[in-house]
């Protein structure tokens, strides 16, 4: 780092008796007293620089040996006022980037200028502010650090604003035209050392080389250097988002896993209370959300997170919350598990995680993304053979526009995947309310789950942390599930799952059978109790069953006839809805009934060659009338005689 040595002449400054006096053959005429300590000393050389001194003396009424004059707001102290006075005398002292803010405070105040004596200290502090310490890096940011300590002296002398200028320019200089020193140049010249000259030479620079010396910045000084950083234009936008991480890395309190700051930051700082210092990591965090870039993935979603999680347990502004819950939405798909798991602060709220600002960054990122188009646009003149270039520019729109939404239907199944893990996480609070997990869960297009197992997990593990819910709260909890996405190793788990409601184990049973009928053409494998009670309903268990078999042989006249059935407004897929319905009466089976009765009229109307086509579907309906009793009977097994019998009443509706 640069520094300055003016004058020629020994320290001659001693201290007798609390008191700092000079070595000299004349007796002192001068008294000055700074912030507490006494200074003896002598008119000529100090009234012959200070312009402020001369008019105190001429003030003040002379003693009988001494004029006393006192500077209780002397700025930088009495370091900095002994340095002047040293000066005066012509006594050695040194400046640096450590002093030079002090220094020339005081010089200022008093008013030590070029009116007073040609070549006096302020004129040459300022030549070595401008050609040294605003040309190093390293003294600049020592500089910008000290002026913390005299704001407003620094804010009117132009200091803080020249350096945080001379910083953002060297910022957007290539670091090989920067004069480096201190931290950067030292680990410079470690490299060499250990991989020698050679290699270093020909290794370029890192791009963000600045970031940790600027880290050392209070918050304030730091926003502004940022902010004209940011103004040149020039700086990638993922370079200042790594700046920012690594100055939230450095000031932050690491409150990644506690709830509670109050505990951590407690020791700190033993002279400050709490509150105070939580206010000024508050503040630090919202100066830090303010700087984020607008650029989309110029902060990892995770750091994203954490700030948020941040903000939460420091209580900052909702504005503050809202931006980075935006932000966060924009890139959701990036997100973990243990990024989501916020903790929750409030009073009001005894959950053990801050579900809504989940659900609020869900709704955010859903609200992105639109369903791409089916089709791409026609051209009014597209009978032409000819294709116009306008046509082409339209398709390679619509190919890069597909491109963009299946990108985005890509997230989707992501965020979807992650919020079913999250729900596993959350379900296991003994506070949550259902609703939050209903909106949570609901908040997933169907689309964007593949499978269900893993929500399934998440309400098995809402039930067992839930144990006093009621059969109606139970329903609405599974309402979201859908059986068919669930694997097998999911099936044979709630199968056997007491605490699920009895429509969704019909349902599970009923899907699973269906499954096992179309993969292999056989009813499944049943336990001998079960063959018994099917061999007394004259049911062969090893019988093919042809009702949702796909192998059949039909005639070409029937063929839709077979994508009707395995179409899911058929009536197959009808029948096999409402049988997961666990609310069934009898004046529906009679209402049905009166349907039926109405549409057999409308069947005998029909040409031979629909009855036909509904022969078909009757043959086949015939033979899923085998796989309900077998259902019932599995049923029966299971000791649910209730749904047993609805069953029974629907065998006999077929029959009919």
């Amino acid at each position: 780092m640069k520094f300055m040595k003016l004058g020629s002449r020994p320290d001659t400054f001693y201290t007798a008796q609390a008191v700092r006096s000079v070595s000299s053959e004349v007796s002192s005429d001068l008294i000055v007293q700074v912030k507490g300590s006494r200074y003896l000393l002598h008119k000529f050389p100090l009234l012959s620089k200070c312009s402020r001194l001369q008019r105190l003396c001429s003030e003040s009424p002379e003693t009988s040996q001494h004029h006393i004059i006192q500077l209780p707001d002397f700025p930088g102290g009495i370091e900095a006022f002994e340095l002047c006075a040293k000066f005066c005398y012509g006594i050695t002292i040194t400046l640096s980037a450590f002093n030079i803010v002090a220094v020339r405070c005081a010089a200022e105040y008093l008013q030590m200028t070029e009116d007073v004596e040609k070549g006096n200290l302020t004129y040459k502090l300022e030549v070595f502010f401008n050609s040294c310490i605003l040309h190093g890096w390293k003294d600049s940011i020592v500089t910008l650090q000290t002026t913390k300590e005299f704001p407003l002296w620094s804010e009117d002398l132009g200091i803080t604003s020249r350096c945080i200028e001379a910083i953002a320019s060297k910022v957007l200089t290539h670091p090989s035209k920067v004069s480096l020193s201190h931290i950067y140049s030292r680990r410079e010249r470690d490299d060499e050392s250990c991989n020698g000259a050679e290699s270093q030479r020909h290794k370029p620079p890192s791009k963000g080389w600045w970031a940790e010396d600027m880290a050392e910045l209070g918050i304030d000084l730091y926003w502004r250097t940022m902010i004209a950083v940011k103004s040149g234009g020039k700086m990638p936008s993922n370079l200042i988002g790594e700046a920012l991480k690594i100055y939230a890395a450095r000031w932050l309190p690491n409150i990644s896993r506690e709830r509670n700051v109050s505990k951590q930051v407690a020791s700190d700082s033993d002279s400050d209370s709490t509150n105070e210092i939580t206010s000024k990591h508050r503040v630090l965090l919202e100066s830090i959300v303010s700087l984020l870039p607008a650029e989309k993935g110029a902060v990892s979603c995770s750091f994203l997170l954490k700030l948020l999680k941040a903000a939460t347990i420091l209580n900052a502004s909702s504005s503050s919350k809202m931006e980075l819950a935006r932000r966060v939405a924009l890139q959701m798909e990036e997100a973990t598990v243990r990024d989501l798991l916020i903790p929750s602060i409030s009073y009001a709220n005894s959950t053990v995680y801050d579900v809504d600002l989940v659900i609020t960054i869900l709704e955010q990122f859903m609200l992105q993304g639109q369903s791409p188009p089916t089709s791409p646009p026609r051209s009014k003149l597209g009978f032409e053979r000819r294709r116009s270039r306008s046509a082409e520019n339209i398709d390679l729109a619509f190919q890069e526009s597909r491109r963009s939404s299946s990108a985005s239907h890509s997230s989707k199944l992501k965020v979807a995947k992650l919020v079913d893990g999250y729900l596993q996480e959350i379900a296991r609070d003994a506070n949550l309310p259902l609703s939050k997990f209903i909106a949570l869960a609901e908040a997933i297009p169907d689309f964007s789950r593949l499978d269900h197992d893993d929500l399934y997990r998440a309400i098995d593990t809402y039930l067992k942390a839930h144990p006093d819910l009621n059969k109606s709260e139970r329903k609405r909890l599974c309402r979201t599930l859908d059986c068919k996405k669930l694997s097998v190793e999911a099936c044979m788990h709630a199968a056997q799952n007491e605490l699920l409601p009895l429509r969704v184990v019909v349902q599970v049973l009923f899907f699973e059978q269906a499954r096992a009928a179309m993969g292999s053409g056989k009813v499944a494998e049943l336990p001998s109790n079960i063959k018994a009670l099917l061999a007394a309903h004259n049911i062969d268990p090893s019988r093919s069953t042809t009702a949702l078999s796909t192998t059949t042989s039909i005639p070409a006249d029937d063929q839709w006839s077979v994508s009707g059935l395995r179409s899911p407004k058929s009536k197959v897929s009808t029948l096999r809805m409402k049988l997961a319905e666990d609310d069934l009466d009898e004046s529906d089976l009679q209402s049905e009934g009166l349907r039926r009765a109405s549409k057999f009229k409308s069947f005998c109307a029909l040409p031979t060659r629909p009855k036909r086509m509904f022969k078909s579907i009757a043959e086949r309906l015939s033979d899923l009338n085998m796989n309900l009793i077998s259902f019932k009977v599995t049923l029966q097994s299971l000791g649910d005689h209730k749904i047993s019998n609805r069953i029974t009443q629907r065998v006999r509706l077929f029959k009919e």
